[in-house]
């Protein structure tokens, strides 16, 4: 079940301390409704009463999606404590196959959820990422702006088209807004086939932060 509670938070404008809803969990099976709004963001989102300030809540909170087997631990400050991590990740074995992710800010929360509802390999994806990265780096002069593309960060957005003709969008910042760029099906396939050659690049057991950082890792 989905656990809420209040908590006291002050607008980043006013100053102004208000009573906030959190969701300590996420359980979208029984509470279908907060899918969307964790997918959109708007879950963690308040307006001051006092000002009308839209503030962003940034808490711990479980996400479980039991029908897809997925779990999602969004962990802004600090660590999982090795007991923590090893109650959940045995109770999650004694369910069935789950993936489990753990992630540090709203962003990443949401966009795993997409990756997954969309019905793709979020490992896959990331190596997508990296591979468009290094041929759009190869492209471009200048070493500060090859700099700034490899330190840029990449999120999955959305896939549209059918079969073979699918497009995945990748969105990244760049000069200060918001850019896309579209990798075809074929790509994301290539990238499966990498990681089938290369085994020993999959995340470990309990919740696992698949990211850029942790990529780079794998691949050192």
């Amino acid at each position: 079940m989905s656990i809420i509670k209040e908590a006291s938070a002050p607008c980043s404008k006013c100053g102004e301390k208000q009573v906030i809803r959190i969701y300590r969990s996420i359980n979208v099976s029984e509470d279908p409704q907060l899918k969307e709004k964790v997918r959109n963001g708007s879950l963690f989102l308040w307006e001051c009463p006092h000002c009308g300030q839209v503030n962003l809540a940034k808490y711990e909170t479980l996400y479980h999606d039991p029908a897809a087997r997925l779990m999602v631990w969004l962990l802004p400050e600090g660590d999982i404590s090795e007991t923590q991590m090893k109650a959940i990740t045995m109770h999650t074995k004694a369910m069935g196959g789950y993936t489990l992710r753990r992630v540090t800010d709203m962003g990443s929360l949401m966009e795993k959820v997409l990756i997954h509802d969309a019905g793709l390999d979020d490992v896959v994806l990331e190596m997508c990422k990296y591979v468009t990265k290094m041929e759009m780096i190869s492209k471009i002069t200048g070493k500060d702006n090859q700099e700034a593309l490899m330190k840029a960060k990449f999120n999955f957005y959305r896939i549209e088209g059918e079969a073979d003709e699918r497009m995945i969008t990748l969105m990244f910042p760049q000069d200060g807004q918001m850019s896309g760029v579209n990798i075809g099906w074929n790509v994301y396939q290539d990238c499966e086939g990498i990681l089938s050659r290369n085994p020993h690049i999959r995340p470990g057991e309990g919740f696992v932060n698949v990211d850029a950082d942790w990529l780079a890792t794998m691949l050192a």
